[in-house]
């Protein structure tokens, strides 16, 4: 048997026994059973388009056309608007304004039903530096969502077949290993992917990816970088109260530094920017990065920079009502009750990035007097449908 029959044939006998295995434990798997739906109907594609694995370049077109399928039925959102689909809980709002750098380096996707189910979205910000920080940010928004799926699928097919895991057993918990477990690999890969696309010069430039994937009342959050989650929810006195979902990755941070010194490193403030850590390579005033965690930025990879994304789960409540993804053009200077009061008292929700992003810049001028507006961009992700709201569009797109 040649090398690529025996491949089709173990592709096909592994698929037999994940639609088997789908079968079998439908009833009663909850979440679980969305999962294997899901996978299920990309495997339709797949049989179409290939039968190689993640790793392989027919196993990511696989996905990519998945992509191109969303794209297709208006799925996918890219620019600034509003995605609101009739019979989801799931809305977002996506704004980004330029600043006074030169072109806008930050990027934005929302991708609903993401992996082909209808309780799944995907959203992202994505902060690029350096002189082709905008190339890296929009090469990393198109790889990531792909590179994630793909792994997603793969590391749950292969967990399905694994004799001693009892997916009934602790479904919460392995529902986020199999999450974390998948965005540590696609992160890896898209990282590699990107030093080696000769297209964007990514040695001296970078860009930060804070995503979240919704599926139904999970919450899976990543950061890579200094970008920002911050979750809105209700308190007792029904008053609306900030949750940080996760970390700004500055260099100065204990476990961050710690890393850096011991590749060699440097953190240190220049004289005229006081409290602003940065990390130079060991023997040159270079380059001077703000942040610890980076897609690209190549000539410090050696050095203590990694891309390797921090990954934690929220279950979402009925007193959660969204969270907001932002860059820190934002976070430099709206506080995080800020943020949710910002938000959370916008009169329309297709609206809120917009109205939020706005009141940043007006902060920057405000407080950063003769310091240039840095780019500033945001999503808020809203859980619950709004009653008193009429919209009944897919996507809406509002003028930048």
């Amino acid at each position: 048997m040649s090398r690529i029959c025996e491949e089709e044939f173990l592709h096909k006998k592994r698929k037999k026994r994940i639609f088997n295995l789908f079968g079998s434990l439908r009833e009663g798997m909850g979440h679980f059973s969305s999962m294997f739906n899901g996978l299920a109907r990309s495997c339709s594609i797949q049989k179409r388009k290939s039968s190689g694995r993640c790793g392989d370049d027919d196993g990511r077109g696989a996905v990519d056309a998945m992509a191109k399928d969303a794209k297709k039925n208006d799925l996918i959102l890219r620019s600034s608007g509003f995605v609101n689909v009739d019979g989801s809980n799931n809305s977002a709002s996506v704004f980004s304004k330029r600043g006074n750098k030169g072109a806008n380096q930050d990027c934005a996707i929302v991708w609903e039903e993401f992996g082909c189910q209808e309780d799944m979205i995907f959203c992202g910000i994505f902060d690029g530096h350096g002189p082709w920080g905008h190339f890296v940010a929009k090469k990393v928004r198109e790889s990531l969502p792909s590179s994630l799926l793909c792994n997603w699928q793969e590391t749950l097919a292969q967990t399905s077949l694994l004799p001693d895991i009892d997916l009934d057993s602790d479904k919460k918990n392995q529902r986020f290993n199999i999450w974390k477990h998948s965005y540590v690999k696609a992160c890896a890969a898209v990282d590699q992917e990107l030093q080696q696309y000769r297209k964007i010069d990514s040695f001296h430039s970078g860009t930060t990816a804070l995503t979240v994937v919704r599926q139904g009342e999970f919450l899976i959050v990543a950061n890579v970088g200094d970008s920002r989650a911050v979750l809105a929810t209700t308190s007792d006195d029904g008053s609306v109260v900030p949750v940080q979902l996760t970390v700004d990755f500055k260099p100065n941070l204990p476990q961050e530094v710690e890393r850096i010194i011991q590749c060699k490193g440097r953190v240190f403030c220049l004289e005229d920017e006081p409290g602003v850590h940065r990390v130079w390579l060991p023997d040159e005033e270079s380059p001077g990065l703000a942040m610890s965690r980076a897609f690209g930025d190549y000539c410090l990879k050696n050095y203590g920079l990694i891309s390797v994304p921090e990954v934690t789960q929220r279950h979402i409540t009925s007193r959660d009502q969204f969270v907001v993804l932002a860059s820190d053009g934002v976070w430099d200077v709206i506080s995080n009750q800020e943020a949710v009061e910002i938000v959370s008292l916008a009169p329309d929700r297709a609206k809120s990035a917009k109205r939020l992003v706005e009141c940043a810049v007006h902060a920057w001028k405000r407080k950063r007097k003769g310091i240039a507006t840095d780019d500033i961009s945001a999503i808020c992700l809203f859980f619950h449908s709004s009653v008193s709201q009429s919209e009944h569009v897919h996507t809406v797109t509002t003028p930048k």
